[in-house]
């Protein structure tokens, strides 16, 4: 007797549905690290962010005193004031000028400085350059005084 090759075959069972709940320990920890990731994220943009408040907000001082190289001047000096030492912001004029070279990026010498406390009009260049210096004003220049 010959049977057919056919015969010893038995039907397909298909296997019932997987629920996907309850999650797997894998896909808990792995919601676990990302909220952790996330939170981290998120904490180190804002503590960023609230340290950069002070220069932003001479940045926006400087809109409203663009002429006046004065207020200016005292802005940069609030700014080292809030991200330095005190000691930074009281330096003679020589030390100040090295110190405000090398935070800002301009060059500024002894003589455009004095020059904030005599009574001339034409200090507009000087109060361009001081705009300028606010804004590239650097705040995690090491300072060696």
């Amino acid at each position: 007797m010959q049977t057919s090759p056919l015969a010893g075959l038995h039907d397909v069972i298909v296997p019932s549905h997987v629920s996907w709940w309850p999650l797997a320990p894998i896909w808990w920890l792995i919601i676990v690290v990302l909220l952790v990731t996330v939170s981290f994220i998120s904490y180190q943009l804002y503590r960023a962010r609230l340290f950069k408040k002070a220069k932003r907000q001479a940045i926006s001082l400087s809109e409203q005193h663009a002429e006046d190289a004065q207020q200016l001047h005292i802005l940069i000096k609030r700014l080292i004031l809030h991200y330095y030492q005190q000691s930074a912001a009281s330096q003679g004029t020589k030390q100040w000028c090295i110190t405000l070279n090398k935070l800002t990026g301009q060059q500024f010498t002894e003589h455009e400085l004095m020059s904030l406390y005599q009574s001339q009009s034409n200090q507009t260049a000087l109060a361009q350059k001081l705009k300028l210096a606010i804004v590239q004003f650097k705040l995690k220049e090491p300072l060696n005084v």
